[in-house]
């Protein structure tokens, strides 16, 4: 590991990784000391390390963000929603970014914001150009109008009908019931960051990023093996980072990190 990274890492997750020592969970904080229960944790995994975030959906509304509600135009990074968000009394808590999108930096597939369906769910198959959205299956993360979230397949997705407040869709599936998605490759050369998310249970929702680059098979066993999660689903690749308060940046490099269309993100008041 070249030094300048190894010491970017070490002052991004000094406090955690103390407190982790202590036996005390790490809980992202608002104004006034404000405890939320969101955990971000360090995870090291078959020899790789990987950032992660729980989220408790009966406490913590996530929201999905793509165009800027004042002029239209697109966030397109992190810091411009959290900039946003400020503006309106509302402290970023948590973002990352959402599915893969297309080269016009749309959403390749399904996206939904606040109930409202912006780009449709999309089906198609074996376009070599869509990259990691063609390996079947792929998949939607949503948000119900319940609270409750989840990861399913893009069809049983769409068998399923039910009208979603929050989704977005990308592939390839990481976990599909249980098992690791055959098409990976256990020793495959293809490294890369990658991002994903699962619904561990119906409110309690899983996001990791990897600190360097990992192939699509270890990731997905990280998601079954070391997060307990039954369905997982990739989010994107080396453009993928985690803004945490109080921590930085986590994931890819930020002289990687392209326009994001769509962003994940937990806002709590100031």
């Amino acid at each position: 590991m070249h030094s300048s990274t190894h010491i970017r890492r070490l002052r991004r997750s000094l406090t955690p990784r103390l407190l982790a020592l202590l036996g005390v969970p790490v809980l992202l904080t608002a104004c006034g000391n404000q405890l939320h229960p969101m955990e971000s944790r360090e995870v090291s995994f078959q020899g790789q390390d990987f950032t992660v975030v729980s989220l408790d959906l009966h406490r913590e509304a996530l929201t999905l963000h793509w165009k800027n509600p004042d002029n239209g135009q697109p966030f397109g990074d992190i810091q411009s929603l959290r900039e946003w968000g400020a503006a309106y009394g509302k402290r970023l808590m948590f973002a990352t970014n959402a599915g893969i999108y297309d080269q016009s930096y749309a959403p390749l597939g399904l996206y939904v914001e606040n109930g409202k369906t912006v780009v449709p769910l999309n089906l198609f198959r074996g376009n070599p150009a869509a990259g990691n959205f063609s390996i079947r299956p792929n998949g939607v993360f949503a948000v119900y109008r319940d609270g409750h979230a989840a990861v399913r397949t893009s069809t049983d997705f769409k068998a399923d009908a039910k009208p979603v407040d929050w989704a977005t869709q990308s592939g390839p599936m990481l976990v599909v019931d249980g098992r690791i998605n055959d098409q990976f490759v256990h020793d495959s050369t293809s490294n890369k960051w990658r991002s994903g998310v699962c619904a561990r249970t119906p409110y309690q929702v899983v996001f990791a990023v990897s600190e360097s680059p990992v192939n699509f098979h270890t990731f997905a066993q990280l998601f079954r093996d070391k997060l307990d999660c039954h369905d997982a689903l990739y989010l994107d690749g080396s453009i993928s980072q985690f803004y945490i308060d109080g921590t930085g940046y986590a994931g890819a490099p930020t002289f990687m990190v392209k326009p994001y269309a769509g962003i994940f993100a937990v806002f709590a008041e100031q």
